[in-house]
């Protein structure tokens, strides 16, 4: 009887399993709403100021798409070529506020302008150089780009004076 006690009480701590709960873990951006709203910012800001050209796709591109095009007296390309832009444009006016939309549209707007912005980087669509809206930042890179520049200045008059002591320590003198 001893024996089957025994025997039944380990038989019941194999039975029993602790179990503890895993704990999700959180997703992980890349980028915070707040971050892709400046980086929307930039772009655009950039955009309107001329610092960088984005090259929609034109009307002979898309039309390449369309072989179909032939048989209509109307090209659907450039019809297509134009409402692209206009989506942009519109998108834009979200952003900026000019155009009456919810927060929940002018969010939707932002995040297609950030997914504009990927596509037309990632096809080499944009032309010059994003300039961050960010002063503190700019200044910082600017004063960067100085320093470096007065280094490579000091090293240039260096190596050419001191060439020159050289040369002419080098050299007899006539006479």
């Amino acid at each position: 009887m001893e024996k089957d006690a025994k025997e039944s009480d380990r038989d019941k701590r194999l039975v029993v399993r602790i179990r503890r709960k895993q704990e999700s873990l959180p997703s992980i951006q890349l980028f915070s709403p707040v971050e892709i709203r400046r980086f929307v910012s930039e772009f655009v800001s950039s955009w309107i100021r001329g610092d960088i050209v984005v090259r929609f796709p034109t009307a002979y591109e898309l039309a390449k798409k369309t072989p179909l095009s032939l048989a209509f007296p109307v090209d659907p390309s450039v019809n297509a070529e134009l409402k692209i832009k206009e989506h942009y444009v519109d998108l834009l006016s979200v952003c900026a506020g000019i155009k009456n939309a919810s927060a929940k549209e002018q969010e939707e707007a932002i995040e297609e302008v950030f997914k504009i912005l990927l596509m037309f980087r990632s096809a080499n669509r944009i032309e010059g150089k994003i300039i961050s809206n960010d002063l503190e930042k700019r200044l910082t890179d600017a004063e960067k780009t100085l320093e470096s520049t007065r280094k490579l200045v000091e090293q240039i008059t260096e190596f050419l004076f001191t060439k020159k002591k050289k040369a002419a320590a080098g050299k007899k003198p006539e006479g």
